[in-house]
């Protein structure tokens, strides 16, 4: 039993070391004035962050919808500051952060892990290696990058999106005055709770990319190795998420 632990728990630690590395070797390969380089960071920010806005914002209105009804519920009309304090305490710290990045592994991290396991398989990143250009700051820094400014643009219009639906629905449907429901909301909307949602989406961005970018590389010469590079890199990412998500919560609980 100790062994299995063991070796799980040294398994997780070479993961770990491995995608950490990966993230620094994306930090020492920006350099400006390399156009094609900055021509795929934008595809990758444009097809990670535009193409997901639509979801992104059905989602956030629905989600600022479900957490009014339910306060409200709960409470009763007339507490509109605690109305507006639950939905930061909600939205910002916790689900706005930790929400979009899932939307962003369902939807962009299995494609990372695809495109570049086909592209290892065909033979695609020795060449690029092989003309004298390096795959890591052509296919690994953008890609990094460009999901991580992605996930931070999109939590913040999740965010800004729940809490205006939010606040529209109980305006509409509990006559909500704007004036308590500002307090409230203003008085927790703090530059630590701001502070930590930014953190975590930066984090959340920086490992989710490095563990799918990971399991890309790691496809053999099968192509049935591919679909399994996906499924390795979306479970991958969730379990980082969440852990990382209490990693930076639980100590921000206790100052």
């Amino acid at each position: 039993m100790l062994s299995i632990v063991g070796d799980f728990t040294l398994h997780k630690l070479v993961t770990l070391t491995e995608l950490v590395t990966l993230i620094a070797l994306a930090f020492k390969n920006v350099l400006p004035g390399r156009r094609p380089v900055f021509r795929v960071l934008l595809k990758q920010i444009y097809f990670t962050g535009l193409e997901t806005l639509k979801v992104i914002m059905v989602i956030s209105i629905l989600l600022g919808t479900v957490i009014i009804t339910e306060v409200i519920s709960l409470v009763g009309v007339g507490n509109e500051g605690l109305t507006g304090k639950v939905l930061v305490w909600v939205v910002v710290r916790e689900l706005g952060p930790l929400l979009t990045a899932i939307i962003v592994i369902a939807r962009s991290g299995a494609a990372i892990a695809t495109e570049l396991g086909y592209m290892k398989i065909n033979g695609e990143i020795d060449s690029i290696a092989s003309l004298g250009i390096s795959p890591d700051q052509y296919l690994i820094m953008p890609r990094i990058f460009g999901v991580t400014a992605a996930v931070v643009v999109l939590t913040v219009y999740f965010e800004i999106l729940a809490v205006a639906g939010g606040f529209l629905v109980a305006s509409l449907g509990w006559h909500v005055q704007y004036e308590t429901f500002s307090q409230g909301l203003f008085s927790v909307m703090t530059l630590t709770e701001l502070g930590l949602s930014l953190l975590k989406s930066i984090a959340f961005g920086l490992f989710l990319s490095a563990a799918c970018c990971r399991q890309g590389l790691y496809v053999g010469k099968s192509a049935t190795q591919i679909p399994q590079a996906a499924t390795k890199g979306v479970m991958q990412s969730l379990f980082l998420v969440f852990i990382l998500d209490g990693l930076i919560t639980v100590p921000v609980l206790f100052l």
